[in-house]
């Protein structure tokens, strides 16, 4: 029996239907151009200790690479070639502006020309380089895959450094370029506290850990199970080998987010209940302790309680400071203190933020990174390889926050906080599929259904 379809006329050509497939990371992004050399230039420059004389200045590499690319990385941003401009973009913009102007109105014109315009070349190059060139998934698996095989090649060298306390890397390199200073601590538990290629275990620490989530999960994607056990256990040992509280505080804490992930996969609402238990703990210190919840933090999460309290007289003293310099800070300058705190370190990002810029820069800095992250973080109908990714990356953020309470972000640290922060700013132009439901691939499986797009699914 022959049956007739009739077909009623459409106004617009016929399209083949898609064949089913299930929806997997390797077809999530296709490209296969590999990370950007400049990109790469600078990775490799955030691990290189050398400081190199051009003319009157001494610049690290990664700063020598911002340099040169800093005008046209704006020249693309302003041109919408990394995506729209947005408003956290403008953010950091104006937190870099103000902290120029706040050292010309402490310091005088003259003398804060150097130290502002490298902490713009450090902040918005870095912050731009990602917005140019991190503009899709494979850019941002290239660029995590990229910097944790850095480590993989330091990592022979920093176990060497944690068994012996002797730095073989900036021995050698010394000999080429002059590098950072090799800093002598006391060894923790018999074992030495790594510096690597960096100015301080404490930023070696917090380079490491900050790429572990990222690792974690882009690593599974593409790779063998080995490679992605490899490269993750390699970045996490890394940092373990700062033997320093507030990197492995971090790692810990990562680790702890994504097992919290894994386990309540299939609840949609497992972010906001772990908020309200954060809340729920926040209120638990702040009228069941007698310190502040910051006060909590920074006392109990050392190695050591002598840090811890004096990290306490380090807040104290500091939140006096922005106290009696709220607008433009102090600056570069000195903060008072009693005399036997002889070290003038701040073991506080957001703190020392406050206290050389005043309480605008501060917060225009944090209001741009929340921005930014909580935009992210609402992204929807997106890919399960993206939103895989962006859960990583808010971690890794997250981590940033957490850390920065107990420890203050300075050279190649600071400047891969920016480029990090960046690099996660693609997310918010990707775009996943819907079905006829109007429920995206994501939304379903959320929820525990199969993630297969629709079997005859047509483009309009």
């Amino acid at each position: 029996m022959t049956i007739v379809h009739r077909y009623k006329p459409v106004d617009r050509p016929f399209r083949k239907p898609e064949i089913s497939r299930q929806v997997t990371p390797a077809r999530v992004a296709q490209s296969n151009h590999g990370l950007a050399l400049p990109v790469k230039l600078f990775l490799v420059g955030l691990i290189l200790p050398w400081i190199i004389p051009l003319g009157s200045l001494n610049l690290s590499a990664y700063r020598i690479v911002l340099l040169v690319a800093f005008v046209p990385c704006s020249v693309l941003w302003m041109q919408g070639r990394a995506g729209r401009i947005r408003l956290p973009d403008l953010g950091l913009m104006l937190f870099n502006l103000w902290a120029a102007v706040g050292l010309a109105v402490v310091h005088g014109v003259g003398p804060a020309i150097q130290p502002g315009g490298m902490l713009f070349i450090e902040g918005m190059g870095s912050y731009l380089m990602a917005r140019c060139f991190i503009r899709t998934p494979d850019d941002f698996r290239s660029m995590v895959m990229f910097a944790a095989k850095l480590l993989v090649c330091l990592f022979p060298f920093c176990l060497y450094e944690w068994l012996t306390g002797q730095n073989p890397l900036l021995t050698i390199l010394g000999t080429i370029f002059p590098t950072v200073e090799i800093t002598r601590m006391y060894p923790r538990m018999g074992l030495w506290r790594v510096q690597g290629t960096f100015s301080h275990s404490i930023l070696y620490g917090v380079f490491c850990a900050s790429l572990f989530a990222v690792t974690c999960r882009v690593s599974s994607f593409r790779s063998n199970g080995f490679t992605a056990v490899f490269l993750t256990f390699v970045v996490g040992g890394s940092a373990v080998l700062s033997m320093s509280s507030a990197p492995i505080a971090g790692l810990t804490f990562q680790i702890a987010l994504l097992i919290w992930d894994r386990m309540l996969r299939i609840f949609r609402g497992r972010w906001k209940l772990l908020w309200a238990a954060a809340i729920l703990g926040f209120l638990a210190i702040e009228f069941g302790s007698n310190q502040t919840p910051a006060q909590f933090y920074v006392s109990h999460f050392t190695f050591e309680q002598q840090t811890g309290w004096y990290r306490m007289w380090i807040w104290q003293y500091g939140t006096a400071s922005v106290e009696n310099h709220p607008l433009f800070g102090i600056g570069l300058g000195d903060w008072a203190r009693p005399a036997w705190m002889v070290s003038d370190s701040v073991d506080n990002f957001w703190l020392i933020l406050a206290m050389r810029h005043g309480i605008p820069g501060v917060t225009l800095m944090a209001l741009s990174w929340l921005g930014l992250w909580f935009s992210i973080a609402r992204k929807k109908a997106l890919e399960p390889v993206v939103a895989s990714y962006r859960t990583a990356y808010l971690i890794c953020m997250a981590t940033f926050v957490f850390v920065g309470a107990t420890v203050h972000f300075w050279n190649a640290t600071y400047a891969w906080f920016f480029f990090l922060g960046g690099a996660g700013a693609w997310i918010l132009d990707s775009r996943g599929h819907e079905n006829p439901s109007g429920r995206t691939v994501n939304d379903r499986a959320a929820g525990g259904a199969p993630m297969r797009v629709n079997r005859l699914a047509t483009r309009p």
